[in-house]
């Protein structure tokens, strides 16, 4: 089976890790301080493993449909679990809940970016899935953020600041990241048609 070469298979463990994880988050409010530096090294093991997965695709030369297809979705899977978790009054960390308007920002990006990847289809009738560099920034801000999050207790107050500066910009790339995946697709459809009408001119 060629596609199941490395990259994939760290990319479909990651994937595999993400209920242990939910759950570990879960457990933090009531299991103690252990249990939250339990979620927090499961949770550095799937940020790693997000750049090691792609690295060895490209240092391998080993890069597959199924393997961008899923490289996406184990992200989204991650971010927007953790993310909805810390930011519930009954599971968030004391003192470091997310604001509610974060996990919504993040939801919506990523909504925007199917739609953008609908648009891209039902136009040109082909899947487009590839990684732009708003996107890659604001999935290591957000991977940053989470962590930071899981963090923040053991750290001087003064990090309290610096933790809300890294959610408002992890929103605001999530912002940028969405309308920009929405342009491409608009200007790929934009680029579609126009070949389509030269072609039956």
């Amino acid at each position: 089976m060629t596609w199941l070469n490395w990259p994939n298979r760290i990319t479909i463990g990651r994937i595999l890790l993400v209920p242990p994880l939910v759950i570990c988050l879960l457990q933090m409010r009531t299991g103690g301080t252990d249990w939250r530096y339990i979620t927090f090294v499961l949770f550095c093991i799937l940020a790693i493993s997000d750049g090691l997965d792609g690295f060895l695709a490209r240092r391998l030369h080993q890069e597959t449909p199924l393997g961008r297809f899923l490289d996406p979705v184990a992200d989204k899977l991650l971010i927007t679990c953790a993310v909805v978790i810390l930011s519930l009054e009954p599971t968030a960390i004391p003192s470091y809940r997310l604001p509610n308007w974060v996990p919504v920002i993040a939801i919506g990006k990523d909504v925007l970016t199917i739609i953008g990847v609908s648009l891209i289809y039902l136009t040109t009738g082909q899947f487009y899935v590839h990684p732009r560099t708003w996107g890659k920034a604001c999935t290591l801000v957000q991977l940053v953020m989470v962590a930071a999050c899981l963090l923040a207790p053991d750290l001087p107050d003064f990090f309290h600041r610096i933790w809300q500066v890294i959610y408002w910009v992890a929103s605001g790339l999530a912002v940028i990241a969405g309308v920009d995946y929405l342009r491409v697709g608009n200007k790929l459809a934009a680029e579609h048609h126009a070949r389509a009408q030269e072609i039956n001119k």
